[in-house]
C-alpha cells in the first residue's frame, strides 16, 4: 500500500514545498530592505496582469517546457541529462540551416522543416554521450556537461567563420528569409480595436510545446517503448532478465531527450530572433532540470512548473525593471525553489508521509 495518496504525492508536496520557498525568498528580499508583499504584487502586474506580460512568461515557459520534457524522459530511464543547454544550441544551427537553405513558401511549412532539424541536431548530438554511457561506462553527467562547453565553442566557430553575412561584425546568422517567419501571439490575437501581446515574444512554437507534452505522456505511458524505459529505470537487472536491452534504451532514452531539448531552438531560434544568435538557450537547459524535478517527470507537471518559470523569469525582469531589486535575485528565487523542490524533498515528504500513515491507523 502506498504511504500516502497520489494526490499528495502530486499536489501537496510540491505546493508545500513552493511556499517554504517563497517564504524564504521574501526573507531575502527583506534582507535587502526591499519590501516583499510589494516585490510579489509587481511580479503578478508585470507577468500575469497583462497579455504583453502573458506573451513573455508563455515565451520562457515554452523554452522550460522542451527542456523539461527533455529530463523527464532521461529520468525515467534513470539517465541525468545535464546536456539540454548544448543540445538546444546546436539544434538552433539545425534550425538556421533548414531556414536559410530550403526555399520554404510558408511557415506553416517551415515550422515542419525547423522542428525536424533542431530534433535531429539535438538527437545527434546527445548520442556521443549516450553511446559512452552504453558502451563504455562514462558517466552521463560528466560527458554531458562536458558536450555543452563544445557546443558552445562550436557553435561560436560557425557564427564567426561560416555563416556571419559578409561585412557584419555581429556574430549572427543572416537573418531568415519572410516565409519561415512564425506568427507571433500579437499576429493570431490581435485585432483591429484590440491589441494584446504587444511586443511580446510568445509565438505559435507555443502549441508546439503542448503537442510534445502530450506525446511524452503517449510514448511514457501508452507505449512498449515507454514501459521499457521506466522498467530499465526502476530496476536494471530486473529490466535485463526480461529481455530488455540497457544498451537500446539508453541510446534510445538519450536520443529522445536530445531531440526534446533541441526543438526548443524552434521557439528561440525561428520564432523569437528569426536568425541564428549566440546565448539563445539563455540557461534553459539547465532550468529545465528544475521543471522535471518540480513536475514530478510527469508531462502536465512539467507543464504546470514551466508555467512557474516562466513567471519567475518575467517577474524578475519586472522588478529588475522598477525596483532596486537586482535581476539576479530571481536567481536566489530559484535556486530555493529548486532546493526544496529537488534537494530537500525528503524534509517535507518524510513528515507528510508519517502523517498519512497515523491518520490511516487512526481510522482502521
Amino acid at each position: 500500500m502506498d504511504k500516502m495518496p497520489k494526490w499528495a504525492d502530486i499536489v501537496l508536496i510540491p505546493v508545500i514545498s513552493l511556499l517554504l520557498a517563497a517564504f524564504f525568498s521574501a526573507l531575502v528580499i527583506l534582507a535587502i530592505g526591499e519590501n516583499p508583499l510589494e516585490a510579489l504584487k509587481l511580479m503578478v502586474d508585470g507577468a500575469l496582469m497583462r497579455s504583453s506580460g502573458w506573451g513573455y512568461t508563455l515565451y520562457y515557459a515554452t523554452n522550460f517546457m522542451f527542456t523539461g520534457l527533455a529530463v523527464a524522459v532521461a529520468f525515467h530511464a534513470r539517465l541525468f541529462n545535464i546536456g539540454g543547454e548544448g543540445q538546444a544550441m546546436i539544434a538552433g544551427l539545425g534550425v538556421a540551416l533548414v531556414c536559410l537553405y530550403i526555399p520554404w513558401p510558408h511557415w506553416s511549412l517551415a515550422i515542419l522543416g525547423a522542428s525536424v532539424g533542431a530534433a535531429c541536431f539535438g538527437a545527434l548530438w546527445a548520442l556521443i554521450p549516450a553511446y559512452l554511457q552504453a558502451r563504455r561506462g562514462s558517466h552521463i553527467v560528466i560527458t554531458t556537461i562536458m558536450f555543452n562547453f563544445i557546443a558552445a565553442a562550436l557553435l561560436n566557430y560557425v557564427l564567426v567563420e561560416l555563416l556571419r553575412p559578409v561585412g557584419a561584425m555581429d556574430p549572427a546568422s543572416a537573418k531568415f528569409p519572410a516565409g519561415t517567419h512564425l506568427p507571433s501571439f500579437q499576429d493570431m490575437f490581435s485585432t483591429e480595436t484590440t491589441k494584446m501581446f504587444r511586443g511580446a515574444p510568445a509565438n505559435v512554437s507555443f502549441f508546439l510545446a503542448l503537442a510534445a507534452c502530450v506525446f511524452v505522456w503517449l510514448l511514457i505511458w501508452r507505449t512498449r517503448l515507454g514501459y521499457e524505459i521506466r522498467a530499465f529505470g526502476q530496476s536494471e537487472s530486473a529490466a535485463k532478465y526480461a529481455g530488455i536491452s540497457p544498451v537500446r534504451i539508453t541510446v534510445i532514452a538519450m536520443l529522445i531527450s536530445g531531440a526534446l531539448a533541441g526543438m526548443m531552438a524552434v521557439n528561440t531560434t525561428m520564432g523569437e530572433s528569426e536568425r541564428l544568435i549566440l546565448n539563445a538557450t539563455e540557461g534553459a537547459g539547465f532550468i529545465g532540470i528544475a521543471v522535471a524535478l518540480m513536475g514530478r517527470n510527469h508531462p502536465f507537471g512539467v507543464f504546470l512548473a514551466a508555467i512557474l518559470f516562466g513567471f519567475l523569469y518575467q517577474g524578475g525582469a519586472e522588478l529588475a525593471l522598477w525596483t532596486n531589486i537586482p535581476r539576479e535575485l530571481i536567481v536566489v528565487i530559484q535556486a530555493l525553489v529548486i532546493l526544496f523542490t529537488g534537494a530537500l524533498d525528503n524534509m517535507v515528504r518524510e513528515p507528510i508521509e508519517k502523517l498519512f500513515i497515523a491518520m490511516r491507523r487512526r481510522n482502521a
